[in-house]
């Protein structure tokens, strides 16, 4: 609720609706709401509660930036560790990653590919620290990441290919280009990526609604179990 907005910009979020809305006591709602707000979803005021995270693109230009400097740390370090075969195995994954988003389901479904990408590259590392750092900048701009695939799917480019093939020849300069291009292509258009977040936030939110879809089918099946 918190990464896909359907918590909305500046909403106050009530300890008490929440535990009722999900069935469960005030303890662990008031657990997680600490643990949401210091990963920066929340914004916490002392007496005041919890009020949802403004969509702004200060905040995304400051996100990118955090995230090119550890995704270039992150394929400088694959690039002296990977092994051969872990590189063989990263292009098998992008190879099933070439749809065309012409659909919210083609786009959700590139969306989630591209977080596994990213999470898998850091896992070559060796090093969790990067690992975990990468999953929170994936929850952190989920969001964004999905308006810009709907606002310029004709324009879309799979990038992740060409890395991996400069991955495979250990070429550090031509990867740490080929990421920086990656990332950086978003920047020139973080105020168009907020103006169309919040039109899409207040009029009808595809990607909270595919995420609760999701999150209730593996609810329908844990309970099976």
């Amino acid at each position: 609720m918190a990464t896909t907005f359907r918590l909305r910009p500046g909403d106050k979020v009530s300890e008490l609706e929440l535990a009722r809305q999900l069935g469960v006591s005030r303890t662990p709602v008031r657990e997680a709401l600490n643990r949401i707000a210091a990963e920066g979803f929340l914004v916490a005021t002392p007496n005041r509660g919890y009020t949802v995270r403004a969509l702004d693109a200060k905040q995304l230009m400051a996100l990118y930036e955090y995230r090119a400097t550890v995704e270039l740390g992150v394929v400088r370090l694959v690039c002296a560790r990977a092994t051969d075969q872990e590189l063989a195995d990263l292009a098998r994954l992008v190879d099933d990653s070439r749809d065309e988003p012409d659909t919210d389901a083609q786009a959700l479904k590139l969306l989630s590919r591209d977080e596994a990408f990213h999470e898998h590259l850091a896992g070559l590392t060796g090093n969790p620290e990067f690992l975990r750092s990468v999953r929170s900048i994936n929850e952190r701009l989920r969001f964004p990441r999905w308006i810009d695939l709907r606002v310029r799917r004709t324009e879309t480019r799979n990038d992740h290919p060409e890395i991996v093939r400069a991955l495979q020849t250990r070429d550090q300069a031509i990867v740490h280009a080929l990421m920086s291009q990656h990332i950086e292509k978003h920047l020139d258009h973080v105020v168009e990526l907020t103006r169309a977040g919040y039109a899409e936030i207040y009029t009808g939110n595809a990607l909270a609604e595919y995420a609760e879809s999701r999150f209730t089918e593996a609810d329908g099946d844990s309970a099976v179990l």
